[in-house]
């Protein structure tokens, strides 16, 4: 099953669980726009190369098109169609305005230079800039993107339409127009959320060992900021394998070593030196490998499809969050929810990242500097009251917590497209 059929299926089985309207789904089963691009780009060689590069716009019945641009080789339209669609849903469940969209380049990043980079980038906002803007999509960071890229297209959009606009992006860098705190939101986000479900399960942090699969820009620093309220950090990974510790790591220490030796797998010696316990061990597993082992909690900050029907029934957290987008797929699900492992889906627990975007836009708007207090304080209000929301459907329904957030979404969602009359 393809990404976008995984998205479809999931806004089936809500639709089907709130008794929707026909029409509704159909609605937000197809998306508003979808572009494709060739981008021609002359490389430091002096040769043409051609890349391709999509623009997906879900939906904006709730507001402008919201979503991140993606760098990737293995970005293809159906990824793209999805995590549009995820977008979409993902700005309902917080109650932001926004609608959902994404985009990306079938491009490995790392072998290009930072010219070449460039180029690409500012090619691909010349071929997207019609249907691009502050009022109608607003393009974010996303894998191997950050903010220089997007000043590079905010930059590139400003000269098109002849005047500055910094609101076209969001998750710029400070002194172009970004916002205190943005680095952090997907993290931040979700462990308020975790910190409301621990709550709820009458839980204590400092007995909750945690594994982090996918230890980059989110999962990085949901370690440290979980390490730094109490919990237990015990198994991380990256793209090229991973670690686990039985007696804790270090996350800060962790983050050094990976700098230094381009991988947290070649840490396991450093971590046991660092703690200095009797009995202290870590040994190396891949990225497969540390979804299996012990934890109470499972942070999912890798990519997509990580937990499937083949490896399901071998997954032993006790709660997973989903700070990757679509990390979990519906055949995994129906396992895990059988298995009773809390799934804090993807649509909410990562939405810190669109919503902190949203506060960017308003000071883009305004004119008018965003503390890191400020910042801080009203995205927990945002995502506490959003679990309260999604919880409260998942009790309502008897539904797993991914169906609850889907069906709060929907109905706001349903909510805003009968206002405009359209049905």
């Amino acid at each position: 099953m393809s990404l976008f059929e995984n998205t479809l299926k999931q806004i089936r089985n809500a639709s089907t669980l709130m008794k929707l309207d026909e029409d509704i789904e159909i609605i937000l089963s197809n998306p508003q726009r979808i572009v494709q691009v060739s981008l021609p780009v002359r490389m430091d060689d002096g040769k043409l190369k051609i890349f391709q590069g999509f623009r997906v716009q879900h939906n904006n019945y709730a507001g402008p098109h919201k979503g991140g641009i993606r760098y990737h080789s293995q970005v293809d339209m159906g990824e793209v169609k999805a995590l549009a669609a995820w977008m979409t849903i993902k700005c309902s469940v917080v109650g932001i305005p926004l609608g959902g969209g994404k985009g990306g380049i079938v491009v490995n990043p790392k072998e290009l230079s930072e010219d070449e980079l460039e180029r690409l980038t500012r090619k691909y906002v010349q071929m997207i800039a019609p249907v691009i803007g502050p009022k109608i999509d607003v393009p974010a960071p996303d894998v191997n993107t950050n903010g220089k890229i997007m000043a590079w297209i905010a930059d590139e959009y400003s000269q098109i339409v002849g005047e500055e606009c910094p609101g076209v992006v969001t998750g710029k860098p400070l002194e172009a127009g970004g916002i205190e705190g943005r680095s952090t939101a997907t993290a931040q986000g979700g462990v308020y959320v975790l910190e409301e479900l621990m709550n709820d399960m009458g839980l204590k942090r400092e007995d909750t060992k945690v594994i982090v699969q996918g230890y980059g820009n989110a999962g990085g620093v949901a370690a440290n900021l979980l390490a730094d309220l109490g919990y237990k950090v015990v198994g991380a990974s990256d793209s090229q394998g991973g670690l686990f510790c039985n007696y804790g790591i270090n996350p800060q220490e962790l983050h050094s070593c990976k700098i230094e030796k381009n991988t947290v797998k070649n840490c396991g010696l450093h971590m046991t030196e660092i703690h200095g316990m009797d009995g202290a061990s870590c040994k190396k597993v891949s990225n497969d490998e540390i979804l299996e082992e012990e934890c109470d909690v499972l942070v999912l900050a890798a990519l997509e499809n990580q937990i499937t029907a083949s490896n399901a029934s071998r997954i032993k957290a006790k709660i997973i969050i989903e700070l990757a987008n679509g990390p979990t797929s519906p055949e995994a699900d129906e396992i895990l929810k059988s298995k009773g492992i809390t799934v804090v889906p993807d649509i909410l627990a990562n939405a810190g990242g669109v919503t902190v975007s949203y506060f960017e836009m308003l000071q883009n708007e305004s004119g008018k500097k965003w503390t890191a207090v400020e910042v801080d304080e009203k995205l927990k209000e945002i995502m506490t009251i959003a679990w309260h929301e999604v919880k409260l459907n998942a009790e309502t329904y008897k539904s797993t917590l991914r169906e609850a957030a889907f069906i709060t979404a929907i109905a706001r969602l349903e909510a805003k497209i009968m206002e405009k009359g359209e049905l």
